[in-house]
């Protein structure tokens, strides 16, 4: 006799229907990156078409989207090492830059530290791009984060001698920027291996969610610390939370990988030339990178000045100073965490824009700031607007160029992101220096003035695009390293 089947719960029905439609996502994605291939299984997936009595709560769909990435258990991996990591280089980062501010009390000093770091990155991060394209990036990555581990420790050890000086400091923040270009474009082209192209623009949000996480966590931490132990705690801390990062890293089960083919110097400047001339012939990738430099020479100024704020205009010491960098972090982290999902928004590109101007006004806001709860708003936008603006910027980078030339892009990237920082963290001191008692709310001023410009510039070349194209579409010269079956943007 035929019964009529019993209907579940609500609640059950949304859970199993939710279950049905990520196995579903799965199988689709299970080829979309080499890892996956090697490491997961086919299921079958359930029917297309179910009852509209089945749908997912929105909060639960919009839940799966924005952590779809974690799916990838090789990404999974990469995401927990890399929150343990961020969080003692954030740890590290609070405590140097107001050691060194206590050492020689110069503004000037602040943005020559940050020069330092960047200027090696700047010199050697092509070449760091075209070593990611020719060898295993996992293999780059555990060789970079192990010396990151001992420069840290070194630094420890300095610190707890008591014979630490500012010479010194710049000696290892030199050999940091060395490590730190080859290391940039591996991490950075290795997400892709781990995810696939479906998922990339995800997972780069999440990259991002947990960098700016942790800087909630590190620099919260690191003012505490620093005020309760010393600065050397600080370093200690950050040198052994590398370990989560390398563990993490050979834990990854990867397809394996044919050995590279010995090359002579005279290709390797062959393949060089070959990156710069996708990045000078692709409209997109060179539109971006010329955006990117432009704001970031000008946006370091608020990070670069932010210990001098902190004790010579809001008169707090080093527990307020981590607060300070921590709200910067809570904004940084829910703009991460909006971006990953809205990883299915066709036109990307005017996140760039909102992203851009928002950061411009909050600046201008934290500028005119007089008490720490202002300042802390304040930050929370501007950290929100400085990852809307660079997060989608490098997800659309990403998406438009093929594997084959990613890390040499991503090298470029690198090169214009730390060259700007590199140049705008020394003018950026320097003006703050010469302007007195007022410089770091006059350099962040100039700061907001120049981002507002490059985003009014930059939506009314998009809206003069989209009234010539009926919505966003390739603009890359055919066969120019565009890769196939990239996401719009």
């Amino acid at each position: 006799m035929w019964r009529q089947p019993i209907d579940p719960p609500a609640g059950v029905r949304s859970c199993l229907y939710s279950l049905c439609e990520a196995t579903q996502v799965t199988e689709e994605n299970t080829s979309s990156g080499p890892a996956d291939e090697a490491e997961e299984r086919t299921i079958p997936a359930m029917p297309a078409a179910q009852p509209a009595s089945y749908a997912p709560s929105g909060r639960f769909s919009a839940a799966l989207r924005t952590f779809s990435s974690f799916r990838h258990r090789n990404f999974r991996l990469f995401f927990f090492g890399q929150l343990i990591s961020l969080i003692g280089t954030w740890m590290q980062g609070t405590a140097l830059g107001w050691l060194i501010y206590n050492l020689t009390g110069s503004k000037q000093d602040l943005g020559m530290i940050d020069m330092l770091r960047t200027m090696p990155v700047v010199a050697l991060c092509l070449f760091g791009g075209l070593l990611a394209d020719r060898y295993s990036k996992r293999g780059i990555l555990v060789w970079t984060q192990s010396l990151l581990m001992l420069l840290a420790l070194l630094l420890t050890a300095l610190v707890f001698a008591r014979v630490i000086t500012v010479g010194q400091i710049m000696a290892i923040t030199v050999c940091v920027g060395v490590v730190f270009a080859f290391d940039m474009p591996a991490r950075q082209a290795f997400i892709v291996e781990m995810v696939g192209p479906r998922d990339l623009h995800n997972a780069i949000s999440l990259n991002s969610s947990v960098f700016n996480g942790a800087r909630i966590l590190g620099a919260a931490l690191g003012g505490i610390a620093m005020a309760t132990f010393g600065a050397a705690v600080c370093f200690l801390l950050n040198g052994l939370s590398f370990l989560a990062v390398i563990a993490g890293l050979m834990m990854m089960r990867l397809p394996p990988r044919p050995e590279p083919a010995k090359v002579r110097t005279a290709e390797i400047f062959r393949d060089l030339l070959g990156g710069l001339s996708i990045i000078v012939h692709h409209q997109k990738v060179r539109g971006l990178l010329l955006l990117v430099g432009i704001t970031q020479l000008f946006s370091v100024a608020y990070g670069v000045l932010m210990p001098a704020f902190a004790k010579d205009v809001l008169k707090i010491e080093a527990e307020g100073y981590g607060y300070l960098l921590g709200a910067s972090g809570v904004g940084a982290l829910a703009g991460a965490l909006v971006i990953a999902n809205l990883s299915h928004v066709r036109r990307k590109s005017w996140l760039v824009v909102s992203g851009l101007i928002l950061f411009s006004v909050m600046q201008l806001l934290l500028s005119l700031s007089r008490s720490l709860g202002l300042a802390m708003a304040a930050l929370v936008g501007v950290g929100l607007g400085l990852v809307f603006f660079l997060s989608t910027a490098n997800s659309l980078l990403q998406n438009s160029v093929s594997d084959e030339v990613r890390g040499r892009v991503m090298g470029a990237y690198a090169l214009v992101f730390f060259g700007s920082i590199a140049l705008g963290s020394y003018v950026a001191g320097s003006v703050a220096q010469a302007v007195g008692r007022n410089g770091p709310q006059r350099m962040m001023q100039i700061s907001a003035a120049a981002c507002m410009i490059c985003g009014l510039y930059a939506a009314f070349v998009l809206r003069k695009r989209y009234r010539r194209q009926n919505g966003e579409g390739p603009i890359a010269p055919a066969g120019v390293g565009v890769g196939s079956g990239a996401p719009a943007s």
